[in-house]
């Protein structure tokens, strides 16, 4: 089982290599959007100190990003 990782890290490595950009957010939430052909894809990050693995895979299923791909980045 990989570490858990904190929501600061999960929002600052998409933000900076997979290009979502802050939309808003709404109590403990953080919304994340990025252009990709033409059309907008959105993700929501709990903020949380410590993400569990369910969380983490929720957040990047709906970023259409892949978890390998993802870990390299981190």
């Amino acid at each position: 089982m990989a570490k858990p990782l904190s929501a600061k890290l999960v929002i600052k490595v998409l933000c900076k290599e997979f290009g979502f950009y802050f939309v808003s957010q709404k109590g403990s939430h953080v919304k994340l959007a990025r252009k990709e052909k033409g059309r907008e894809i959105i993700t929501v990050v709990p903020l949380k100190k410590e993400l569990l693995e369910g969380t983490l895979k929720g957040v990047l299923k709906l970023a259409k990003v892949e978890e390998k791909e993802f870990r390299k980045k981190i």
